[in-house]
């Protein structure tokens, strides 16, 4: 007699919720181009009436992606649910989430920067405007003007850094550099080695790079701007190695 060979086995399915396919749908409306920026969804009982889901199921979708930052919901008469396309702050915002929830080492921060901070330089070489130079200038007059006021200092030096990538005209160079300049400043104990003599450095260095910037030299831009960041990113290492000898001593 001939046995029965086994019936084949099939694994546990998962379905996914009815909330999510909606706001999976929705989002690749906005993603694609679809629903422009500032599109009104149509009210949400047109929703319940169109889909044929639940009332809660469509407030849920629409919560979720209004915590993506795809919706704006606004409240009142004239109020609903309207398309926000996402920008350069939605890649800023996750690139620190990341960071600061992945707990990201600074040296890989200045690896990072070290990458593609030059290239923000040469990009600006090439691309940049009056009122970029602008920016730039303001920004290093406001660095210099700063002397020992350290704080006002450091928020002049991230909006040069951010004022060079954004010449660039790039935005997910941007994006990054936003995010990397505000992580950098905030795990570096600036305070114990932003002396006279290094803000003086400091400065000339920017000086150097917006003036490659403002005649266009994308070379010499690069070329700075790497001798500045890996310079930078020396200085920082060379103190937290001295900091670890301290302790352990």
């Amino acid at each position: 007699m001939q046995s029965a060979e086994p019936l084949p086995r099939f694994g546990a399915l998962t379905v996914p919720k009815a909330s999510d396919v909606l706001a999976a749908e929705v989002r690749e409306r906005i993603l694609s181009g679809e629903l422009a920026e500032g599109t009104a969804l149509p009210p949400e009982r047109q929703l319940v009436e169109q889909t044929g889901l639940s009332r809660a199921t469509v407030r849920e979708a629409l919560r979720i992606l209004e915590v993506e930052k795809l919706l704006r919901i606004r409240p009142g008469r004239g109020g609903g649910a309207f398309v926000h396309r996402p920008g350069r702050e939605s890649l800023a915002n996750t690139v620190q989430l990341v960071i600061r929830g992945q707990q990201i080492r600074l040296e890989a921060l200045h690896e990072t920067r070290e990458a593609i901070e030059p290239t923000c330089a040469a990009l600006a070489a090439k691309r940049r405007t009056d009122a970029d130079l602008a920016d730039l200038d303001a920004a290093h007059a406001d660095l210099v003007d700063a002397g020992p006021d350290l704080p006002r200092f450091l928020r002049a030096n991230i909006r040069w850094h951010n004022a060079v990538a954004k010449a660039g005209d790039n935005e997910l160079l941007i994006g990054f550099m936003s995010a990397l300049s505000q992580a950098i400043y905030s795990a570096t104990d600036l305070e114990q080695f932003l002396d006279a003599d290094i803000r003086g450095v400091t400065a000339r260095a920017h000086a150097k790079v917006t003036e490659a910037i403002r005649k266009q030299d994308g070379s010499a831009a690069m070329r700075r701007m790497t001798r500045h960041v890996c310079g930078f990113a020396t200085v920082a290492a060379t103190l937290d190695q001295r900091d670890r000898i301290d302790l352990s001593g």
